[in-house]
């Protein structure tokens, strides 16, 4: 089967790092693993294997984010905002909305801490379950934080159905005059 370059490049690092871990694991280390894995699921086309890389990100996402006694907060929200990352590419593939639901249960506890991402990707499973209420209070958080990003909010599919809305226009509207 033909494989890219890059895609090849990544099994290799995948290697590497999969052999880094057996010498011993880190919250840096299972943040890499992760988004390796998560990197090739966007570039396969093959809905099998893209499903294998989302079960191994998973899998060894959730194991890192309860297997380290003590790590710094802001690793703890990248490891959790990777996890609800797969778990919405897995809504993608799958339309299922559970995993909307499980990425809400991952992020609503980290919600206090005003990190934009997680506001982002709360909007995001909030919009995809049909909460208009949720995803209009995610966003109004979302807009106000440091980490927008006004054109993935302009552009991503999962807010279509709310462009048009007034209450859309204006949170735009704030940040673009």
């Amino acid at each position: 089967q033909y494989m890219s370059d890059t895609s090849k490049m990544i099994v290799e690092r995948i290697g590497e790092t999969d052999q880094r871990y057996l010498d011993g694991n880190s919250p840096e280390l299972a943040l890499e693993r992760g988004d390796l894995r998560l990197q090739l699921v966007t570039l396969s086309h093959n809905r099998q294997e893209r499903l294998h890389f989302l079960h191994e990100a998973i899998a060894i996402l959730e194991q890192s984010r309860v297997e380290f006694e003590e790590m710094p907060m802001s690793m703890y929200i990248d490891l959790s905002l990777q996890l609800a990352k797969a778990y919405m590419v897995y809504f993608e593939l799958s339309q299922d909305n559970k995993f909307a639901l499980i990425t809400q249960q991952i992020l609503k506890p980290l919600a206090h801490l005003n990190h934009g991402d997680v506001y982002f990707f709360l909007a995001y499973a909030s919009i995809v379950k049909k909460e208009l209420a949720f995803t209009r209070y995610w966003l109004d958080k979302y807009i106000k934080s440091e980490q927008l990003d006004l054109e993935l909010l302009q552009q991503h599919s999962a807010f279509n159905s709310v462009r048009s809305l007034d209450w859309f226009k204006a949170l735009i509207h704030s940040k673009t005059h």
